[in-house]
């Protein structure tokens, strides 16, 4: 059996931390995993530009409620789950996903948690496991299921690497050029048309 992994922000919805650098006009909140391959190194850099703007978690959660799922994101779920298990895999946090998880019809995903103070600051952060989706794609299979992954960034590419097929999602060229043996597709029918084919291999 199959299990599609796929990666949530840029692949189902907006990046929620651009989103709210747009919002708050913080521009330093507009770098990702796309541009910076350690998760660490990135989380506490946003977290510092929040606490030097005395803003939380519910600043963050209003400009959360005004997103809405990528165009087509919740029909390609549809259709994916006709012929596909799926799980979301993020590095997202549950108090950012699970208002948009609503808006995609409660698909199943697995991702961390924030560590929030009474006034709502947020302190800190808890990361299900180390090499978070890498190691849940490699759990998966040791209980019998095949995966095919897909995601956008540099995050993605070892649950890429260690499914049957994976594939690169309207990724940047920086990211493209230092992984050429991976595919990339562009929108959601040539993803669900690569998932139909990795399936009959």
């Amino acid at each position: 059996m199959y299990i599609t992994c796929l990666d949530l922000e840029s692949v189902l919805v907006p990046e929620i931390w651009i989103a709210f650098a747009e919002k708050t006009g913080i521009e330093g909140l507009k770098k990702t995993t796309r541009d910076e391959p350690d998760y660490d190194v990135l989380m506490n850099y946003r977290l510092d530009l929040v606490r030097q703007k005395h803003m939380g978690l519910p600043e963050i959660q209003e400009v959360i409620a005004e997103i809405d799922p990528l165009e087509g994101a919740k029909e390609f779920l549809d259709e994916l789950r006709t012929f596909s298990q799926v799980v979301i895999i993020s590095d997202s946090f549950k108090e950012f996903a699970m208002p948009l998880m609503k808006k995609l019809n409660y698909p199943t995903i697995f991702c961390n948690e924030l560590e929030v103070a009474e006034d709502g600051a947020i302190t800190g952060y808890k990361m299900r496991l180390p090499d978070s989706k890498r190691s849940t794609v490699l759990g998966l299979q040791s209980i019998g299921f095949q995966t095919i992954a897909c995601g956008d960034s540099f995050n993605d590419i070892g649950m890429i690497r260690a499914s049957k097929a994976g594939f690169l999602f309207c990724t940047t060229d920086e990211i493209k050029a230092g992984n050429p043996d991976i595919a990339t597709v562009e929108n959601y029918d040539e993803l669900l048309a690569g998932s139909r084919a990795a399936m009959t291999d």
